[in-house]
C-alpha cells in the first residue's frame, strides 16, 4: 500500500493562486497514475485532475480546465496541483489518490488516499 500526505492548503483570496503537494512514503510513484479529488461541504467527492505514470498525459474536470495544472516529480515521490484564478467554488478539502487507472482517458481511483488538505477561497 501507498501512504499519501497532502500539504500546502490554506486561505487565499479569489483570483489568487495556491500550490498543494502530495508526498508518498513506503513506495515510489513511478509505476502508476495518480490523481487529485476534492470534497466541499454538502457535496460528493469529485475528480479534479489525473496524471499518467510519467506525466506524459494529464486530464482535468471541466470545472478546473485552464486554471489548474497537475504535475509529478517521481524522483521526489511527490505530486503537485498548481491552482490559479481561484474562486470560492474551489473551496474544499483536496485529497490525493493512488494507484489510479486510466480507461479510455478516464481516471479511476485507487485504494490509497491522503488525509486531505483544506483549501479556502474568500471573496
Amino acid at each position: 500500500q501507498v501512504q499519501l500526505v497532502e500539504s500546502g492548503g490554506g486561505l487565499v483570496q479569489a483570483g489568487g493562486s495556491l500550490r498543494i503537494s502530495c508526498a508518498a512514503s513506503g513506495s515510489t510513484l513511478t509505476k502508476y497514475p495518480m490523481g487529485w479529488f476534492r470534497q466541499a461541504p454538502g457535496k460528493e467527492r469529485e475528480f479534479v485532475a489525473g496524471i499518467t505514470s510519467i506525466g506524459r498525459i494529464t486530464t482535468y474536470s471541466d470545472s478546473v480546465k485552464g486554471r489548474f495544472t497537475i504535475s509529478r516529480d517521481n524522483a521526489k515521490n511527490t505530486m503537485y496541483l498548481q491552482m490559479n484564478s481561484l474562486s470560492p467554488e474551489d473551496t474544499a478539502v483536496y485529497y490525493c489518490n493512488a494507484p489510479g487507472k486510466y480507461d479510455s482517458g478516464i481516471y479511476y481511483a485507487g485504494d490509497s488516499w491522503g488525509q486531505g488538505t483544506q483549501v479556502t477561497v474568500s471573496s
